[in-house]
């Protein structure tokens, strides 16, 4: 069996020497997201965990023996006469561990604490992804209702140009019917977007209260990535659910040594002894072998998520920047359409079809930015790059 070194144990506990980020522009600055994760009912919760490890530890570390009375008294008779004697027999003692099962104890203690502390870290660490999801949904349904609204505008106005060429005689019933219809459509989706935007705004408010978004748009995804495995060490590095796995595991090893000390008994002044002991000792070795398998399917799973997130952070800046092209291509062509139908080159359908292409377009992009962005921000939170994470 192989136990942690105390070199291994004090580098475990030292906060990582992690670098930090520029927290971007489009997410909250450091003072206030850390002041909305602080007030999360499981970062509250983990704190107050924390709390009751200490006092845990302090209790193991003075151990579960107490001090003592044994009072007897007795009276003797004797039968060649005599008075009668009253004799009585005080002991104040006090079992003593022996076979360094106070030093167990007391990194048993330790172990808890930095388990408990590991968990802090972990409730925050999902609370600033839960802060980064939110923030990154309502900034990317603002901007969209601001595009659907743009768009209405459009189409109302295209309505009130299509009614004056009616009454001038330059367009049909017709045309009048298909650009109220399409009208009618752009007012239905801005509504909807409006209703996207007011519960993503309402989720914030009620998960993060006194979280509010500001009125700033999305900025564009970074080019340059560092390598996959660079990535993966910081996560490794800064994991919190891979410390509490690791804390586990010492627990086990540590148990499993206090259950090989206690073979041999503290002195008192009786000694049991039965063969309850060595089934402790094996399931003590199983439940080391168990933690141990724990800690390397949490590794997997990290470089599961690691490996997904990369991906998606870099395969979502190329649909960014085709989707963006789309959109940049498709506006051009609406300006052109737009221009020809105000000089009679192009019809009105020719014109909503441009119209609802560009609309199509600039959609893709903002939602192929928003996941993009998202990704990427992901990479910052799991690493502990930014909010100040790495102090956890």
């Amino acid at each position: 069996m192989k136990f942690w070194t105390g070199i291994a144990l004090f580098a475990w506990v030292l906060p990582a020497l992690a670098e930090s980020r520029p927290v971007p522009p489009e997410l909250p600055p450091t003072p206030a997201a850390r002041a909305w994760i602080e007030q999360d009912p499981a970062v509250q919760e983990a704190r107050a965990a924390l709390i009751a490890a200490g006092h845990g530890a302090n209790m193991l570390a003075a151990g579960s023996y107490e001090w003592a009375t044994r009072l007897t008294m007795q009276r003797r008779s004797y039968d060649t006469g005599g008075p009668n004697s009253k004799e009585w027999n005080a002991q104040l003692e006090r079992p003593i561990r022996i076979n360094g099962k106070a030093e167990l104890d007391r990194q048993l203690g330790e172990v808890e604490k930095q388990a408990a502390q590991a968990r802090v870290g972990e409730a925050i660490h999902e609370a600033a992804r839960s802060l980064l999801d939110l923030w990154v949904d309502g900034l990317s349904a603002t901007q969209t209702q601001q595009l659907f609204q743009e768009q209405l505008s459009f189409a109302r106005q295209n309505l009130k140009a299509v009614e004056s060429r009616k009454r001038a005689g330059d367009a049909s019933s017709l045309d009048v019917s298909v650009a109220t219809a399409d009208a009618a459509d752009v007012e239905r989706q801005a509504n909807a977007a409006a209703s996207t935007l007011a519960k993503a705004r309402a989720t914030l408010r009620v998960r993060f209260p006194g979280a509010q978004l500001p009125a700033q748009a999305l900025g564009e995804p970074n080019a340059s990535l560092e390598p996959e495995a660079q990535w993966l060490q910081r996560v490794l590095d800064a994991s919190d659910p891979l410390k509490v796995a690791q804390g586990a595991l010492q627990k086990a090893e540590l148990t499993a040594s206090r259950a090989s000390a206690d073979r041999v008994p503290d002195p008192t002044v009786g000694v049991f002894a039965a063969s309850e002991s060595h089934e402790r000792m094996r399931q003590a070795l199983q439940e080391v072998e168990s933690a141990r398998a724990a800690v390397d399917r949490q590794r997997r799973d990290l470089e599961t998520s690691v490996a997904q997130t990369y991906a998606d952070a870099t395969s979502g800046m190329e649909r960014w920047r085709i989707a963006q092209q789309g959109a940049l291509a498709t506006s051009e062509s609406a300006r052109l359409t737009q221009r020809a139908y105000s000089l009679g080159e192009a019809d009105l359908q020719a014109l909503l079809l441009a119209r609802r292409q560009f609309l199509d377009a600039s959609r893709a992009a903002l939602e192929a930015r928003a996941e993009a962005l998202r990704a990427q921000y992901r990479l910052l939170v799991d690493s502990h790059l930014i909010w100040d994470l790495a102090l956890d």
